[in-house]
Parts: C-alpha cells; sequence; structure tokens
C-alpha cells in the first residue's frame, strides 16, 4: 500500500516521485541551491566595482556552476525537479531582500555582511550534501564519474575566498573595524 497525505477528512495518494526518500531530498537540496545561487547572483550586483566584487563575481558563477551539476545529478537518478519547491524558494529568497538593514533605503554594510554570511552557510550546507550524497545515499558508488571530493573542496574554496571579505564586513557593520 502506499503513502497517503492526510487533508483534513480525507487521504490523497501521494504519486511515487513523493515516496522515494532520496528523490524528496534531492528536490528539497535543488530549491536550496537556486535560493543561494540568486544570493550570489544579488550580492554580486550589489558589490560591483568593490573590492569584494571579483570574489563575489568567482563564487556567484562556482554556486551556478555547482547547481547545474547538482540539477545533471538529478537527472541521471530519474529525479524530476520540483517545479513548486523550486518556485516557493525562489519567491522566500526575493521576499527575504525586503528585510530591514538599518536604511530607509539602498545597501548598507549589514547588508553585505548578512548576504556574506548566508553565502558561506550555504556553502557549509554544500560541503554536507556532497558528502551526504557520496556516503550515506551511497552515489559515489552509483555514480563513480561524480568526484564528490572535489565538489567538496570547492566549496571549502568558495568559503576561504568569502571569509576575509565576511570578517571585514562584519567589523563594518558592527562598527569594531581595525584602523
Amino acid at each position: 500500500m502506499g503513502h497517503y497525505h492526510a487533508m483534513g477528512r480525507f487521504s490523497i495518494p501521494l504519486p511515487a516521485a513523493h515516496n522515494d526518500p532520496l528523490g524528496i531530498y534531492l528536490q528539497d537540496q535543488l530549491a536550496l541551491g537556486l535560493v543561494w545561487r540568486e544570493l550570489a547572483r544579488r550580492a554580486q550586483r550589489n558589490n560591483a566595482g568593490t573590492p569584494q566584487g571579483a570574489a563575489l563575481a568567482e563564487v556567484a558563477s562556482d554556486i551556478a556552476e555547482d547547481v547545474e551539476t547538482f540539477r545533471d545529478i538529478m537527472r541521471r537518478l530519474d529525479v524530476p525537479e520540483s517545479r513548486i519547491k523550486s518556485g516557493l524558494a525562489m519567491a522566500a529568497e526575493r521576499l527575504a531582500r525586503l528585510k530591514p538593514n538599518g536604511r530607509l533605503a539602498g545597501y548598507s554594510p549589514l547588508s553585505r555582511f548578512v548576504e556574506l554570511e548566508f553565502l558561506i552557510m550555504g556553502i557549509e550546507g554544500k560541503k554536507q550534501l556532497w558528502s551526504t550524497l557520496a556516503d550515506l545515499a551511497g552515489l559515489a558508488e552509483r555514480l563513480p564519474d561524480t568526484d564528490f571530493r572535489e565538489l567538496t573542496e570547492r566549496a571549502e574554496h568558495q568559503r576561504s575566498i568569502l571569509e576575509p571579505w565576511r570578517a571585514e564586513s562584519g567589523s563594518w557593520a558592527f562598527g569594531t573595524e581595525q584602523s
């Protein structure tokens, strides 16, 4: 018997794709990856022409490539993208842009810090994702041509690029910068 999702007094059978734990996990992770990709692109635009801009351009490009690598993994496993999850994630990213940043209008030092902090959180999550897929989900064996170790090292490199800028931006945002 299939799994059911209760809606009030009625139960609706879920399609088979919704019963596969790995498929659900991959769809959720893709949605998060899309959020990080859009955040990286926004941070890159907001910092164009600044010292942080080049670092953000490199990382934004890498994150976009990682999303495409992830989509390729999903295709090879015959896991469809959930347009609903991806759409909701993109909408949430856009709504997050409305949060106060200490200024009535425009970009602030806090905005830069928060973007960098969130990007690093996403990169750390991505490192965990690659490890989970390789080891716990057994994809290192199922997809031997996908180098999960290289993907993890790539994420570590992305973090190393952003970390100095995150620290500097935090000092500026919180007024503790050193002269």
